[in-house]
């Protein structure tokens, strides 16, 4: 074959290979799509199966602190807050109080944290890596924790961020003739896939009906965010390294930016904390480094809540959308007060390094960790406030 001819052959490949992210693109946005139809799903299946006892139903989710334990627990378990934070949406658009919703978003971001502490534990094998490994991931711990610690309490007693998110919901939401209730484009699109599912769950007899609805919302969510990450990983996550590079030498504002940007590019807090790991494992950044990176991944995650949000209409589309913005107010508040006072800022660092310093000497504390602090302490709690 003759180089002319081998040159045509590879300019009339070059538009296949420049289909394949078009194709991908396309398969986010109807991804994104169908997740938002789950959280109809969910809202819709709610008010089908509790009709009138809504109140009774979600009577145990007053304790915040049970609130707190079942959202860090579910987190832990999906390993997906994003999963966790949309179905918390649905829950609130189908009668959940907001006020009881909080405590199980600040659960969400202690629970999340499970993923990139798993994928420490890859540097085992080397004392000094996984030392510095194991400090990276943990600070997000520590940080999420003091967060719960600082701004639970004053949700207790003053409730900040659930009359801030209404503050900021109603001005998006409106109260006059013209508003998202009245003209929700995205409730428009999803309604009639919402009604096709409702419809064939009512073979069954109320409230089972409402209960199988729930279920498949689950289950959808589960399925479109995982797919969601895998294509947006394919798509995002080389860039997403490069940004990460670029940003580092640049300062904590520049770290926290670039975090948030990555985080919205591949939709998983996860995911851009997973990244920094093994960079941090092999010494490439260090550990003051790597720390605005996972606070902006906070702040990045709350997007898909919002996504979600905007499936909701009608009375119930002030609520859900005031939960997404309480996520997102909380994440925010979260990197602003602690990050700002410089006796905050530092306790996640010292904890992170004390914490690896022991874990890198004797590995089965690092696993013992794990086993208590997500799953252990939480279900004895669960126990205890269920008993009481």
């Amino acid at each position: 074959m003759t180089q002319t001819t081998q040159t045509k052959v590879d300019e009339s490949r070059q538009p296949i290979k420049q289909k394949a992210p078009i194709a991908q693109w396309l398969s986010v946005i109807f991804l994104v799509y169908l997740l938002v139809v789950a959280v109809g799903m969910i809202g819709a299946g709610f008010k089908s199966a509790t009709g009138e006892r809504a109140e009774e139903l979600f009577a145990f989710a007053t304790n915040p602190f049970l609130g707190l334990i079942v959202g860090t627990v579910a987190t832990a378990l999906i390993q997906s807050s994003s999963t966790v934070t949309s179905i918390i949406v649905g829950l609130v658009a189908g009668g959940l109080p907001v006020a009881s919703a909080v405590p199980m978003v600040m659960g969400a971001n202690i629970g999340t944290t499970i993923t990139n502490t798993l994928v420490s534990l890859g540097h085992v094998g080397d004392e000094n890596e996984f030392r510095k490994a194991f400090a990276a991931a943990t600070v997000h711990d520590f940080f999420n924790l003091l967060s719960v610690v600082i701004f639970l309490p004053l949700e207790i007693f003053f409730h900040p961020l659930e009359r801030m998110g209404k503050a900021l919901a109603g001005t998006i939401v409106g109260t006059g003739s013209v508003s998202i209730k009245d003209a929700n484009v995205v409730k428009a699109l999803t309604k009639p896939l919402v009604t096709v599912f409702k419809d064939a769950t009512h073979v069954l007899p109320a409230p089972f009906d409402g209960i199988l609805l729930i279920l498949l919302g689950i289950g959808l969510i589960f399925l479109t965010i995982s797919f969601i990450g895998k294509l947006l990983k394919k798509l995002m996550t080389g860039k997403a390294k490069d940004i990460l590079h670029v940003a580092i030498g640049r300062g904590p504002i520049a770290g926290i930016l670039a975090g948030t940007f990555i985080t919205i590019l591949v939709q998983s807090s996860s995911t851009t904390t997973s990244l920094m790991i093994p960079l941090a494992g092999a010494g490439v950044f260090g550990l003051q480094q790597i720390y605005p990176f996972t606070l902006g991944a906070n702040i990045g995650t709350c997007v898909t809540a919002l996504l979600a949000a905007t499936s909701v209409s009608g009375a119930e589309a002030g609520p859900a959308l005031q939960i997404a913005m309480v996520h997102m107010i909380y994440n925010v508040l979260g990197v602003v007060v602690i990050y700002c006072i410089p006796f905050l800022c530092g306790l996640p660092i010292k904890g992170a390094e004390k914490l690896a310093a022991v874990a890198a000497k004797k590995k089965y504390l690092a696993f013992a960790y794990i086993v208590s602090v997500f799953f252990v302490i939480p279900g004895v709690l669960l126990g205890i406030t269920a008993l009481n």
